[in-house]
Protein backbone atom coordinates (compact mmCIF):
# COMPACT_ATOMS: atom_id res chain seq x y z
CA UNK A 1 0.00 0.00 0.00
CA UNK A 2 1.23 3.47 -0.87
CA UNK A 3 1.98 5.43 2.28
CA UNK A 4 0.34 8.78 2.79
CA UNK A 5 3.07 11.40 2.94
CA UNK A 6 3.94 12.83 6.33
CA UNK A 7 6.66 15.37 6.87
CA UNK A 8 9.72 13.85 8.47
CA UNK A 9 11.87 15.43 11.17
CA UNK A 10 11.87 19.20 10.87
CA UNK A 11 14.54 20.54 8.57
CA UNK A 12 16.38 23.40 10.23
CA UNK A 13 16.75 25.46 7.07
CA UNK A 14 17.53 28.55 9.11
CA UNK A 15 20.79 26.91 10.12
CA UNK A 16 21.41 25.10 6.82
CA UNK A 17 24.17 26.33 4.51
CA UNK A 18 21.63 26.74 1.70
CA UNK A 19 18.23 28.28 1.13
CA UNK A 20 15.20 26.99 -0.78
CA UNK A 21 13.05 29.49 -2.62
CA UNK A 22 10.64 29.72 -5.52
CA UNK A 23 12.32 29.42 -8.88
CA UNK A 24 12.99 32.73 -10.64
CA UNK A 25 13.35 33.56 -14.32
CA UNK A 26 16.99 34.40 -13.60
CA UNK A 27 17.56 30.77 -12.51
CA UNK A 28 16.86 29.24 -15.92
CA UNK A 29 20.38 29.26 -17.37
CA UNK A 30 21.94 27.86 -14.17
CA UNK A 31 19.12 25.31 -13.82
CA UNK A 32 19.59 24.01 -17.34
CA UNK A 33 23.36 23.77 -16.85
CA UNK A 34 22.82 21.82 -13.62
CA UNK A 35 20.39 19.43 -15.32
CA UNK A 36 22.81 18.87 -18.20
CA UNK A 37 25.62 18.12 -15.74
CA UNK A 38 23.41 15.77 -13.71
CA UNK A 39 21.66 13.83 -16.47
CA UNK A 40 23.70 14.39 -19.63
CA UNK A 41 22.75 15.69 -23.04
CA UNK A 42 20.31 12.81 -23.57
CA UNK A 43 18.03 13.96 -20.76
CA UNK A 44 15.50 15.41 -23.21
CA UNK A 45 14.90 11.94 -24.64
CA UNK A 46 13.87 10.46 -21.27
CA UNK A 47 10.34 9.08 -21.02
CA UNK A 48 9.19 11.47 -18.27
CA UNK A 49 10.38 14.42 -20.33
CA UNK A 50 7.37 13.78 -22.58
CA UNK A 51 5.17 14.84 -19.68
CA UNK A 52 7.05 18.14 -19.40
CA UNK A 53 7.75 19.12 -23.00
CA UNK A 54 5.87 22.25 -23.97
CA UNK A 55 4.26 22.57 -20.52
CA UNK A 56 4.62 24.90 -17.58
CA UNK A 57 5.29 23.56 -14.08
CA UNK A 58 2.36 23.51 -11.69
CA UNK A 59 1.78 26.94 -10.19
CA UNK A 60 3.93 27.61 -7.16
CA UNK A 61 5.71 24.24 -7.40
CA UNK A 62 9.09 25.04 -8.94
CA UNK A 63 11.92 25.45 -6.45
CA UNK A 64 15.60 26.30 -6.39
CA UNK A 65 18.22 25.65 -3.73
CA UNK A 66 20.85 28.36 -3.41
CA UNK A 67 24.24 28.08 -1.67
CA UNK A 68 26.56 31.07 -1.36
CA UNK A 69 24.63 32.91 -4.05
CA UNK A 70 24.78 30.02 -6.52
CA UNK A 71 21.99 27.71 -7.66
CA UNK A 72 22.86 24.20 -6.44
CA UNK A 73 19.54 22.37 -6.62
CA UNK A 74 16.29 22.28 -8.53
CA UNK A 75 12.98 20.46 -8.45
CA UNK A 76 9.69 21.09 -10.24
CA UNK A 77 6.27 19.43 -10.28
CA UNK A 78 3.92 19.12 -13.24
CA UNK A 79 0.19 18.53 -13.69
CA UNK A 80 -0.77 15.13 -15.08
CA UNK A 81 -3.75 12.83 -15.33
CA UNK A 82 -3.01 9.41 -13.86
CA UNK A 83 -5.59 7.39 -15.72
CA UNK A 84 -8.13 10.17 -15.23
CA UNK A 85 -7.09 11.08 -11.69
CA UNK A 86 -5.46 14.53 -11.26
CA UNK A 87 -1.93 14.19 -9.91
CA UNK A 88 1.53 15.70 -10.11
CA UNK A 89 4.73 14.33 -11.61
CA UNK A 90 7.91 15.34 -9.78
CA UNK A 91 11.15 15.90 -11.56
CA UNK A 92 13.76 16.24 -12.41
CA UNK A 93 15.39 16.57 -9.00
CA UNK A 94 19.02 17.62 -9.35
CA UNK A 95 21.72 18.73 -6.93
CA UNK A 96 25.19 20.05 -7.69
CA UNK A 97 27.73 17.28 -7.09
CA UNK A 98 29.75 19.47 -4.74
CA UNK A 99 26.73 20.01 -2.47
CA UNK A 100 25.17 16.56 -2.24
CA UNK A 101 26.46 16.01 1.29
CA UNK A 102 24.55 19.05 2.56
CA UNK A 103 21.10 17.44 2.42
CA UNK A 104 19.91 19.65 -0.44
CA UNK A 105 18.04 16.87 -2.24
CA UNK A 106 16.09 15.77 0.84
CA UNK A 107 15.26 19.37 1.71
CA UNK A 108 13.98 20.05 -1.80
CA UNK A 109 11.83 16.92 -1.68
CA UNK A 110 10.30 17.76 1.69
CA UNK A 111 9.71 21.36 0.64
CA UNK A 112 8.09 20.37 -2.65
CA UNK A 113 5.81 17.75 -1.10
CA UNK A 114 4.73 20.09 1.70
CA UNK A 115 3.96 22.82 -0.85
CA UNK A 116 2.00 20.41 -3.05
CA UNK A 117 -0.07 19.23 -0.09
CA UNK A 118 -0.71 22.80 1.05
CA UNK A 119 -2.04 23.61 -2.42
CA UNK A 120 -4.52 20.75 -2.20
CA UNK A 121 -2.92 18.24 -4.55
CA UNK A 122 -3.72 14.59 -3.92
CA UNK A 123 -0.74 12.59 -5.17
CA UNK A 124 2.78 12.86 -6.57
CA UNK A 125 4.26 10.40 -9.06
CA UNK A 126 7.85 10.02 -10.21
CA UNK A 127 10.22 7.66 -11.95
CA UNK A 128 13.25 7.01 -9.80
CA UNK A 129 15.27 4.89 -7.41
CA UNK A 130 12.89 3.08 -5.00
CA UNK A 131 15.51 2.91 -2.24
CA UNK A 132 16.12 6.67 -2.28
CA UNK A 133 12.52 7.83 -2.57
CA UNK A 134 11.11 5.40 -0.01
CA UNK A 135 12.22 7.78 2.76
CA UNK A 136 9.67 10.28 1.44
CA UNK A 137 6.86 7.71 1.34
CA UNK A 138 7.11 6.77 -2.34
CA UNK A 139 6.46 3.19 -3.45
CA UNK A 140 5.14 1.24 -6.43
CA UNK A 141 2.13 0.12 -4.38
CA UNK A 142 -0.43 2.05 -6.43
CA UNK A 143 1.29 2.47 -9.78
CA UNK A 144 0.95 -1.12 -10.98
CA UNK A 145 -1.93 -0.26 -13.31
CA UNK A 146 -0.40 2.99 -14.57
CA UNK A 147 1.86 3.50 -17.59
CA UNK A 148 4.17 6.18 -18.93
CA UNK A 149 4.23 7.35 -22.58
CA UNK A 150 7.43 5.48 -23.37
CA UNK A 151 9.73 2.78 -22.02
CA UNK A 152 10.13 2.57 -18.24
CA UNK A 153 10.99 0.09 -15.53
CA UNK A 154 7.84 -0.93 -13.66
CA UNK A 155 9.59 -1.01 -10.25
CA UNK A 156 10.82 2.59 -10.73
CA UNK A 157 7.37 4.10 -11.29
CA UNK A 158 6.58 5.36 -7.79
CA UNK A 159 3.90 7.42 -6.09
CA UNK A 160 2.99 8.91 -2.75
CA UNK A 161 -0.49 10.01 -1.73
CA UNK A 162 -0.99 13.40 -0.14
CA UNK A 163 -4.62 12.44 0.53
CA UNK A 164 -5.28 8.86 1.51
CA UNK A 165 -6.92 6.70 -1.16
CA UNK A 166 -6.67 9.19 -4.01
CA UNK A 167 -4.88 6.67 -6.25
CA UNK A 168 -7.02 3.66 -5.32
CA UNK A 169 -8.61 3.47 -8.79
CA UNK A 170 -5.69 4.78 -10.82
CA UNK A 171 -5.53 2.89 -14.10
CA UNK A 172 -4.18 3.71 -17.54
CA UNK A 173 -1.76 6.11 -19.17
CA UNK A 174 -0.21 9.06 -17.35
CA UNK A 175 -0.63 12.09 -19.59
CA UNK A 176 0.35 15.74 -19.31
CA UNK A 177 -2.41 18.20 -18.44
CA UNK A 178 -0.51 21.32 -17.41
CA UNK A 179 -0.75 24.71 -19.05
CA UNK A 180 1.12 24.93 -22.31
CA UNK A 181 4.25 27.03 -22.33
CA UNK A 182 4.21 30.11 -24.49
CA UNK A 183 6.69 30.45 -27.31
CA UNK A 184 7.81 34.08 -27.17
CA UNK A 185 10.16 33.78 -30.14
CA UNK A 186 7.42 32.54 -32.44
CA UNK A 187 5.04 35.19 -31.15
CA UNK A 188 7.60 37.93 -31.65
CA UNK A 189 8.28 36.68 -35.16
CA UNK A 190 4.56 36.76 -35.91
CA UNK A 191 4.30 40.35 -34.69
CA UNK A 192 7.28 41.32 -36.81
CA UNK A 193 5.67 39.79 -39.89
CA UNK A 194 2.42 41.62 -39.16
CA UNK A 195 4.20 44.95 -38.79
CA UNK A 196 6.14 44.34 -41.99
CA UNK A 197 2.90 43.57 -43.85
CA UNK A 198 1.23 46.69 -42.48
CA UNK A 199 4.24 48.80 -43.41
CA UNK A 200 4.24 47.39 -46.91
Amino acid sequence: MTAVWKKTAALTLDAAPFAIRAERASDVVAREALLDASFGEGRHARTCQRLRDGRLPAEGLAFSAVHEGRLVGTVRLWHVSAGGIPALVLGPLAVDAACRSLGVGAALMEHALAAAKARGHGAVILRGDPAYYARFGFSAGKTGELALPGPFERERLLAVELREGVLDDAFGMIVATGDKARRPRARAAGKARKLFTQAA
